[in-house]
């Protein structure tokens, strides 16, 4: 085997042995809640109780999804679903063929692995999309390094230790340019 092919499966193979692994995004799980309900709590800001009725937190705790993976305390308000340029939420009920909408947290940060304590959990105020962005701080305590290449080799000179290193990790969605109007900026041209 070539050693760049060497190098890329040692790569690939550390990757998918990962100790540290943090996973953030649109995760698109939604509350199994009433939008009446929903309002009702939203108005009062009782987050613990929409919590309740949150489907990742439901299939986390049967076991069925993300074994393993922690989550920090989420107190700021639902991530989605906003109205256009707007702190206002939007509520839809299925009408005339429509998905129903109520506001939830769709945007997560969860990760798993030994040696990293999360500092802080909210979210931006931004208003380019009708999600609000989440970040989060985390300290991580970065293992010895051990060449993939060269496995039972490591010395002194080959493996290094940094007791503790902290890193940003923030998230947020772009606003989107839909095709129609990138085909009617391409025309200008």
């Amino acid at each position: 085997m070539a050693r760049k092919d060497r190098r890329r499966k040692a790569t690939v193979d550390a990757r998918l042995k990962a100790r540290k692994i943090i996973l953030l995004g649109d995760l698109n799980y939604r509350l199994v809640n009433s939008c009446d309900k929903t309002r009702e709590l939203l108005e009062e800001n009782e987050w613990e109780a929409l919590l309740e009725k949150d489907q990742l937190r439901i299939e986390q705790r049967a076991g069925h999804v993300l074994r393993g993976w922690k989550e920090g305390k989420i107190s700021f308000p639902p991530t989605y679903k906003y109205l256009p340029n707007s702190d206002c939420y939007a509520f839809s009920t299925a009408k005339h063929g429509d998905k129903p909408r109520t506001p939830a947290w769709c945007d997560r940060i969860l990760w798993r692995g030994d040696g990293m304590k999360q500092i802080s959990y909210s979210r931006y105020e931004s208003q380019f999309s009708d999600h609000r962005p989440v970040h989060s701080l985390f300290s991580i305590k970065i293992d010895d390094y051990c060449d993939p290449l060269r496995p039972n080799t490591a010395t002194a000179a080959d493996s290094y230790s940094i007791s503790s290193a902290s890193s940003r990790v923030e998230a947020e969605e772009m606003l989107v340019i839909t095709r129609a109007q990138s085909c009617l900026s391409a025309t200008r041209f």
